[in-house]
């Protein structure tokens, strides 16, 4: 059974940091881009941060350039999204995404495209 879980979420003052972690199991996704979004309450789910299957290239979304990083380590076939300078507008469920495609060479950035979804952490940013 493939699953990816993510940690790392919580409740931090406004300025702060997290890292949030994605684990995939029940099948390797090294040659997979992988991507997280994130759904606050009334809103839609919204692309915040992909990377490609090789980590060669990331991609953001505007509200995120320069604040969040993306990484993975496809020997511990995990994804990982720092965020720094973190706002209350940053409050959000955050989830982690895999694409079943192979190899890709560039990433999606909707999720409909995603084939492969986590259960979501949640992201609290206090004032």
């Amino acid at each position: 059974q493939v699953q990816l879980v993510e940690s790392g979420g919580g409740l931090v003052q406004a300025g702060g940091s997290l890292r949030l972690s994605c684990a995939a199991s029940g099948r390797t996704f090294s040659s997979n881009n992988m991507a997280w979004f994130r759904q606050a309450p009334g809103k839609e789910r919204e692309f915040v941060a992909a990377i490609t299957w090789s980590g060669g290239s990331t991609s953001y979304a505007d509200s995120v350039k320069g604040q969040f990083t993306i990484s993975r380590d496809n020997a511990k076939n995990t994804v990982y999204l720092q965020m720094n300078s973190l706002k209350p507008e940053d409050t959000a469920v955050y989830y982690c995404a895999a694409d079943g495609r192979y190899s890709r060479g560039s990433v999606y950035y909707t999720a409909p495209r995603y084939d492969y979804w986590g259960q979501g952490t949640q992201v609290t940013v206090s004032s």
